[in-house]
């Protein structure tokens, strides 16, 4: 493991916010403008068995994708709505994901990403999402 990442998610339903945090070590690699992390779930995100892999290239797009127990990709891209794949420990569902900004701050070193999101399920509208990425290369 070559990075520390800390996570700080939200997700805000009838403007109520419910936020987690994570802090675990994992993988970091910035090749031109596209960076790519992952690190091991745990019982602490609810994913235990499974790695999270998140890529993001420069302001605009950027993908989070789930492996081994848990199965999802989503694709987050400013401005547009991507049907995605999404696996929970109590079943599988697609999802519509509505992108209204990503901020890339991200260097050879480590730096921040923001993301910011609405989710829906046929239609429905299920929450907004915001999910703030730290990462200290070690």
């Amino acid at each position: 493991m070559n990075a520390i990442i800390a996570m700080k998610s939200a997700q805000i339903i009838n403007n109520e916010r419910n936020e987690t945090e994570l802090m675990t070590e994992g993988i970091y690699q910035l090749t031109g403008d596209t960076a790519v992390m992952s690190y091991l779930d745990s019982e602490a995100t609810g994913f235990d068995g499974s790695e999270t892999k998140v890529q993001v290239t420069g302001n605009r797009l950027a993908s989070i994708t789930r492996t081994g127990a848990a199965n999802s990709h989503l694709v987050i891209e400013t401005g547009k709505k991507h049907y995605c794949h999404y696996a929970m420990p109590f079943g599988e569902m697609t999802i519509g994901i509505y992108t209204h900004q990503i901020k890339n701050e991200l260097t050879e070193t480590g730096g921040k990403l923001f993301m910011k999101y609405t989710l829906d399920m046929n239609g429905s509208y299920l929450s907004d999402n915001e999910i703030r990425l730290s990462i200290q290369k070690a």
